[in-house]
């Protein structure tokens, strides 16, 4: 009888362990292996992306078909045009780029989200994961394609990004050249 008990305790503990491992950002597999393409239609997280604006926003299909415009939570990447008070970066348009080729590789994404689903503009705030469970949003800053811009309270990642800048600048990558 204590045997089975044993048995059934170091069950939950590996379960939980592996559960709170996978809730990792960096390096996580959580969703490895998984067909987005067919999942999107079954679960509200998936999406298709349609149309890259910039290095940080970007028009997705989600499992209704409805259209959304997605803005990656705690990044700030340079401007490809003078939007706003913003002016236009002689970077934009290589951070457009390379997220444009991650995602041109990666059709269907995971988005989630933080305590602010909507910015003043409209736009969805997420974070963006592909299929092998990295995010998006952490290797933009990590390659140096886009820097961090914590907005309260949208706070999650704030120190998983933190540390990816000071990689990214360490490193040279991207705009640290």
């Amino acid at each position: 009888m204590i045997f089975h008990f044993v048995k059934l305790g170091f069950i939950l503990v590996s379960f939980l362990f592996i559960r709170c491992d996978s809730q990792h950002v960096s390096g996580s597999t959580a969703f490895e292996g998984r067909d987005f393409e067919q999942s999107m239609y079954k679960s509200p997280d998936i999406f298709q992306v349609d149309k890259i604006v910039d290095g940080d926003t970007f028009w997705v299909f989600n499992h209704a078909g409805q259209k959304l415009k997605v803005r990656l939570i705690g990044i700030d990447a340079p401007e490809t045009r003078n939007v706003f008070k913003k002016k236009k970066h002689a970077f934009g348009l290589a951070s457009k780029n390379y997220l444009d080729n991650i995602l041109k590789q990666n059709p269907y994404i995971k988005l989630t989200f933080d305590v602010d689903s909507l910015d003043q503009y409209g736009r969805t705030l997420a974070y963006a994961y592909l299929s092998d469970g990295s995010m998006i949003n952490e290797q933009l800053i990590r390659n140096g394609y886009a820097v961090l811009m914590t907005v309260s309270p949208n706070i999650r990642f704030e120190k998983i990004f933190y540390e990816s800048q000071m990689a990214a600048r360490k490193n040279k990558r991207g705009i640290w050249k």
